[in-house]
């Protein structure tokens, strides 16, 4: 069972932010190319710097923690997973902060 701890790590993050897009409607998942060039660059700068790190043997990861299927590179697919997940997350909840603004009306700074 510890083989899903990151990938239910991942799934909490995921399912404890679902709320802010379903009530609070802060449409982060329904501007899906904003999401996807916030996106594309994490993604990519961050799995570059893992497979070095690992490369180097400076970095692993614990097969007794992850599933066994890897990308090149040895790398965890929980890995890549979480360089989406955590700013999607991110994200949410920025979005979120802004909405409950929007409804107080205070105001929000870069816009108009």
């Amino acid at each position: 069972m510890r083989h899903l701890a990151y990938v239910a790590m991942l799934a909490c993050c995921l399912l404890g932010t679902l709320p802010l897009e379903l009530w609070l409607g802060v449409r982060v998942y329904r501007q899906w190319r904003r999401l996807l060039l916030t996106l594309v660059p994490v993604v990519v700068v961050f799995v570059a710097w893992d497979l070095y790190a690992v490369s180097a043997a400076q970095w692993s990861f614990d097969p007794a923690q992850t599933l066994p299927a890897r990308l090149p590179g040895d790398l965890p697919v929980e890995e890549l997973l979480f360089f989406v997940v955590v700013p999607v997350c991110s994200l949410l909840g920025f979005e979120a902060v802004r909405r409950v603004h929007r409804l107080r009306g205070r105001p929000v700074r870069d816009e108009p």
